[in-house]
């Protein structure tokens, strides 16, 4: 025996459908079209069933017996076995005729005896279908079990081509069950072995008909027997259900497959779920077959065609609604194919306009849309059913999670019929279903996001299901919560947004509001993925609704930090598939705001979206420097990132590349050259700066170092950068992209930048950046300050890099604006007492500099003038060691300046410019650059016509056979226009860099004369008049399209592509200038010509028009 168990009984929730058909159709004998008559050509009896209440079958009035049915019964229980035998076996002679049996001509005189009571008319036709039901009476009312076996046998084994054959065989069968159910069922079983099995498809695929027509259909008439079967059963039908439904699964399942199984399936299917509900204690009963029994019911429903003909669906639907509801309740798996078979069998029908076209010729056409209605009605009321068998959230949320595929549709009538049921769900829920569990399922939040994408489409009964479907979501959980407070607002904002106008979107605002107060974090968060998931699609409207909502909700401040990390990975990952650029600028605003209200969480979540130098977050970047508050806060954080250093036997050789502080890096060294953040950089420059130096420190010391020598500024080939080299570049790119291109070009030209590839030469490196920042005054306060932080910081690398800054910026002019001595002694003091070696030694040599003690400026100005004196001297000794002496005074004076010394000097070293030995060459133009530079303001003026004398010796200098001169006459001459104040400067210094061949050295000259020119002023003025006496390569240089002044491409990337607002972003250095045209500008800045030459004769000659000449012949 089955286990039996008690169960509550459910609320009936479909009284209103006994007015449907619970019996099936018989089947019919069609064979003549392909198409399954499921739906074509229906026999009279299926005719007959469409729009009435159900047919009747013949056994159905034995419930309540009208007069002449006790007549017969009672003249069948008059009779003796043998009379009972005679009877049938002439039945089933008559049967057998294939012709109707009229009064008149029934010659057996059993049967004339038997049917004498009835009184029937000489002419009334007596159907087949009528012998059947007084067979099965007179085996119900046989006593002998062999007697009930042998005749009921005989009947089963006549044809069972005919559907009124089949059905008949089934109603006897039925009835002698009632009295004989185990003969019967013995006698099936044995039917099934012997014919159904023989007759079954050896395969699933197989599909060729059995050739005997007598028995080809027999294991139809069997389940039609059992569906008879369980109707007669009563109360026993339980203990012999399980056994019923496994035989009604196993014949249906091995026989070959056509619309006349299928129909008798359905019909014993349906007779079996009548049994059941008229039995009471079918809820305490623990069924086992009920799964196989539904998936054979949907096998049925899928191969339904795509039109309405029948009630097919609509029974089917019913009938699996009536199984979900008995014991156990259906596993998850179960119930999800149900709704995706059932939904699919609906949803993808034609639209309603074309259903009635689909039809195929039929005799009799049936009314498409009552059908369409009860089949709609019927999933109703599945998914009503479904919702009352569990009453919780989850039930709900795994219901409409179905419903998805069809939301998302791109047909317009399937969204419309997904949104429809859905609205007469929720409102069935609302009416008269109370959850029994407050759960709070994520994908609750998905689901309402899918529905909110539909209030702006094309459809407006799919518009207003939608937002009706939301309002009664909300109000689901308001009642869950129980709050009567929001649950009057719910009702209150609704009337509202019944009655406002259409022409704003801020009729959703307080319906966004309200979905922010009542879904969890986690329900909130599901939302949003799907609202991002509406970015992606090629519907504009339900972009643009999926954007400004998305601002709406980000805007309401709404957003849990433990949000924010999902939605920025869901945002990332639809970027790239947004297809317009106002839906991009939406987000963009959208993540701006997000970032305001969390940056801590937003910087953290988007280092790790992505390896900064793949770029694709580069748009998210950019849109938290919409807000420059933000932008600062966003630098702050990488700062922060960036110290976040562990120690070196802390570090995994695997983890090297996950560290956070290389992300930060990597995302700065981007950041520099996005233009978004060109203020916000200039502003954290000293941060920057400091973190750079040491953060390469850093990388050293895990000798991460792979990579840093090899990078070539000249190849155009775009290569992931190492940890090292992207830290220097990311320090070079510090200074270009804030157009301190002067300390860029000074470390370039010397090249400084190369001190920083080797640990060993570390120091040096930031020595010589310290000195050419303290020289042009490059934001010495600033990272004065932050050194001095540094110097009080823990770590060995942050002392280091500081004492080495501030030891440099003594001899900074400004220095002393920013601190005081007895300051700057307490910081240097400070030094002293450091364990490092080198921070004692350069804290040691701070504190005997001139600035703190300015008794040595005397002392030094005398020693200067001594090795003046010996250097000015007819036969001067060891030039080179005389000159590294004097530059090394120089040096020590800083802000003292030598004053009028320099003016001396300036000439002498200009006549060493032509010395045979190179080093002395190098040596005298490397002093001279340093000389001009160190008189102060008072004696510029002289220096600069010094300078100006040296323009053409340097000139010549470049192409010197000397590399180590060239390379200090580069910076000289640079030196010497940035004294004179040239135009061009930037370019020239790209020229020096970069340049190589005549090409770049004549462009070189002619920035040389155009400056010159534009100095000179006057249209006498001979450099006027060699200006004029070219005209055609000045109007040619003039027609050259611009030169960008905002920044230059790096030699190892190619140029980048225009920004959106049409201007370029430009990464690297200036060796991009070698590849752009020399730009001549239409004004320049006039100067007194007289304060730079002294007078006419000078000024003529050094602007002899041979040099052009000249210097190209030195190629030859």
């Amino acid at each position: 025996m089955l286990e039996c168990g008690p169960a509550p009984a459910p609320q009936d929730l479909c009284s209103h459908q006994e007015s449907l058909s619970m019996v099936a159709a018989p089947s019919d004998g069609f064979h003549g079209s392909q198409w399954r008559s499921t739906c074509l050509l229906p026999t009279e009896e299926q005719k007959r069933d469409v729009g009435h209440p159900g047919r009747a079958t013949l056994d159905e009035s034995l419930g309540d017996r009208s007069p002449w049915e006790e007549e017969l019964l009672g003249q069948i229980r008059a009779m003796s076995d043998s009379q009972r035998s005679r009877v049938l076996e002439a039945i089933q002679h008559r049967i057998e005729e294939h012709t109707q049996l009229l009064w008149k001509e029934v010659a057996d005189p059993g049967i004339r005896e038997l049917l004498a009571p009835l009184n029937l008319e000489p002419q009334q036709p007596v159907e087949k279908a009528f012998l059947f039901l007084v067979y099965g009476l007179i085996l119900r009312e046989c006593a002998s079990s062999d007697l009930v076996r042998r005749h009921l046998m005989r009947l089963l084994e006549l044809s069972h081509q005919t559907a009124g054959q089949r059905e008949g065989m089934a109603v006897a069968s039925g009835i002698a069950s009632s009295s004989h159910l185990q003969e019967v069922w013995a006698t099936l079983e044995h039917l099934g072995r012997t014919r159904v099995l023989r007759t079954a498809c050896t395969s699933p695929d197989y599909q060729e008909p059995y050739t005997d027509v007598h028995w080809r259909w027999v294991s139809s008439t069997s389940l039609l027997c059992y569906g008879h079967m369980a109707l007669h059963a009563g109360e026993r039908i339980l203990p012999w259900v399980d056994n019923v439904i496994s035989r009604m699964v196993y014949y249906f399942s091995c026989s070959c497959y056509d619309n006349i199984l299928e129909t008798s399936f359905l019909s014993a299917a349906v007779m079996l779920v009548k049994a059941l509900k008229q039995e009471h204690s079918t809820r305490r009963y623990r069924f086992t077959q009920i799964p196989e029994l539904i998936q054979c019911l949907l096998a049925i429903l899928q191969k339904e065609p795509n039109f309405l003909a029948t009630l097919f669906r609509q029974k089917i639907i019913l009938v699996i609604m009536e199984l979900s509801k008995l014991q156990p309740s259906l596993k998850p798996v179960v119930k999800s194919r149900i709704l995706q078979t059932c939904l699919q069998s609906l949803y993808m029908l034609p639209p309603m306009e074309m259903l009635k076209s689909c039809l195929p010729p039929l005799d009799l056409a049936p009314d498409v849309m009552v059908l369409y209605q009860k089949s709609m009605q019927a999933l109703d009321l599945l998914l009503q059913t479904f919702i009352s068998e569990n009453k919780s959230m989850d039930e709900m949320c795994f219901l409409l999670q179905h419903t998805e595929p069809w939301l998302k549709s791109d047909k317009s009538h399937e969204c419309k019929r997904v949104v429809q049921t859905i609205f007469l769900l929720l409102k069935y829920v609302v009416d008269y279903v109370k959850l029994t569990d407050e759960a709070t399922p994520s994908m609750l939040g998905h689901q309402i996001g899918l529905l909110m994408l539909l209030w702006r489409d094309r459809d407006p009964v799919t518009q207003s299901h939608s937002r009706q479907c939301i309002y009664l979501l909300l109000q689901l959980l308001i009642q869950q919560k129980g709050s009567m407070g929001q649950f009057m607002h719910l009702n209150k904002m609704k009337n509202f947004e019944a009655k406002a106008l259409r022409r704003s979107e801020m009729k959703f605002y307080n319906l966004v509001k309200a979905l922010d107060r009542s879904l969890t974090p986690a329900q909130h968060t599901q939302l949003i993925l799907t609202l991002l998931g509406g970015l992606c699609s090629h519907d504009h409207l339900q972009c643009d609704l999926a954007s400004q909502l998305l601002l709406m909700i980000f805007q309401n401040q709404s957003i849990k930090v433990e949000q924010v990390a999902e939605i920025l990975q869901g945002l990332f990952q639809e970027l790239p598939s947004i297809v317009f650029k106002n839906i991009l600028q939406t987000m963009m605003k959208a993540v701006t705001v997000l970032g305001t209200q969390h940056t801590q969480e937003t910087v953290e979540v988007m280092l790790s979206l992505c390896h900064p130098s793949e770029r694709q977050v580069l748009p998210l970047w950019k849109a938290l420097a919409n807000n420059n508050q933000l932008a600062r806060k966003v630098l702050m954080l990488l700062y922060m990132k960036l110290k976040l250093r562990p120690p070196k036997e802390l570090v995994r050789l695997s983890q090297q590349a996950e560290l956070i502080s290389l992300l930060a890096l990597g995302t700065i060294y981007e950041l520099l050259y996005t233009r978004e953040y060109k203020a916000t950089v200039r502003w954290a420059f000293a941060g920057i700066l400091v973190g750079l130096l040491t953060q390469l420190h850093y990388l050293f010391e895990l000798d991460v170092v792979e990579g840093i020598s090899d990078y070539q500024e000249d190849s155009l080939e775009v290569k992931p950068l190492s940890p090292c080299r992207t830290c220097l570049e990311a320090l070079k790119g510090l200074f270009w992209t804030t157009n301190y291109w002067e300390v860029f070009a000074y470390l370039q030209l010397l090249r400084g930048w190369e001190l920083f590839e080797h640990l060993e030469t570390y120091t040096e490196g930031v020595t010589l950046l310290a000195r050419a920042m303290a020289h042009y005054d490059c934001e010495v306060k600033a990272v004065l300050g932050q050194a001095v932080i540094s110097l009080k910081s823990s770590e060995e690398r942050d002392n280091i890099v500081a004492i080495l800054v501030i030891t440099e910026f003594l001899n900074s002019q400004e220095l002393t604006q920013y601190m005081s001595r007895r300051a700057m002694d307490n910081f240097l003091s400070l030094g002293l007492s450091s364990p490092n070696q080198l921070v004692r030694a350069m804290s040691l040599k701070g504190l005997t500099s001139i600035l703190m003690d300015p008794k040595k400026v005397v002392l030094l100005r005398n020693q200067l003038a001594g090795l003046l004196d010996s250097f000015m001297g007819p036969e001067p000794q060891d030039l080179m060691g005389l000159m590294g002496d004097l530059g090394d005074i120089l040096h020590s004076l800083g802000t003292q300046g030598i004053g009028a010394t320099s003016i001396k000097m300036a000439p002498a070293l200009l006549s060493l410019f032509e010395d045979e030995q190179a080093p002395v060459r190098g040596g005298a133009i490397s002093l001279f650059g340093d000389v001009v530079h160190s008189g102060g303001k008072k004696y510029r003026p002289a220096l600069k016509r010094q300078a100006f004398q040296a323009l053409v010796p340097l000139l010549f200098h470049l192409v010197d056979s000397c590399p180590a001169v060239v390379m200090k006459t580069k910076l000289t001459f640079l030196r010497c226009a940035i004294l004179l104040k040239w135009e061009f400067r930037k370019e020239l210094f790209g020229k020096l860099a970069w340049g190589h061949g005549l090409g770049a050295e004549n462009d070189i000259f002619i920035y040389m004369v155009w400056t010159a020119g534009r100095l000179g002023g006057g249209p006498r003025s001979p450099w006027s008049e060699a200006r004029s006496s070219r005209p055609a390569g000045g109007e040619q240089l003039r027609q050259l399209p611009p030169v960008s002044h905002a920044g230059v491409d790096l030699p190892g990337q190619p140029p980048q592509k225009p920004e959106a607002d049409g201007h370029e972003v430009h990464r690297g250095h200036p060796a991009g200038l070698l590849y752009r045209p020399l730009l001549f500008p239409e004004e320049g800045r006039p100067e007194n010509l007289q304060e730079i030459l002294g007078g006419p004769e000078e000024g003529l000659r050094l602007r002899e028009p041979q040099i052009l000449p000249e210097l190209s012949g030195r190629h030859h």
